[in-house]
């Protein structure tokens, strides 16, 4: 069994995978826009004109598999309560993660030495997920 992180991304989803696919390499996996599904959802659950937002899609960042959609549209974008953690190999790798992930968002911890790494610090990226870049 596997623990896989769902983002839901209110209509945002297409430009939150374009900005992972260029900051952290993110390479998406699988893509289908509610217009591509087998059996379209019932009349009212998603709002008129977002045939072409993103139904489901799953993305990898190294080794790991992170899903992501553009909900229902009745979400607001609000990711609260976790952090996704990225564990670079060196301090380089860490400061351009770091950096790449906080054009547009807020920095809450600048990258810095802890008892626990020679370099660590978190953020919020431009959609609002809370990130963590810690070296081994």
């Amino acid at each position: 069994m596997q623990v896989q992180a769902y983002l839901f991304f209110n209509g945002r989803c297409e430009e939150a995978l374009e900005f992972y696919k260029t900051a952290l390499g993110a390479q998406v996996d699988m893509l289908m826009r509610f217009k591509e599904a087998p059996e379209q959802p019932p009349p009212g659950t998603i709002p008129s004109g977002w045939d072409n937002k993103i139904m489901h899609s799953s993305f990898r960042i190294g080794d790991t598999t992170v899903m992501a959609s553009d909900g229902r549209g009745d979400e607001g974008i609000n990711f609260k309560g976790f952090s996704l953690s990225l564990n670079p190999r060196d301090q380089a790798e860490a400061k351009r993660l770091f950096d790449a992930l906080a054009n547009g968002g807020q920095v809450h911890m600048p990258l810095t030495k802890t008892f626990w790494s020679p370099c660590f610090g978190m953020l919020a990226d431009r959609f609002g997920v809370s990130w963590m870049i810690n070296v081994e």
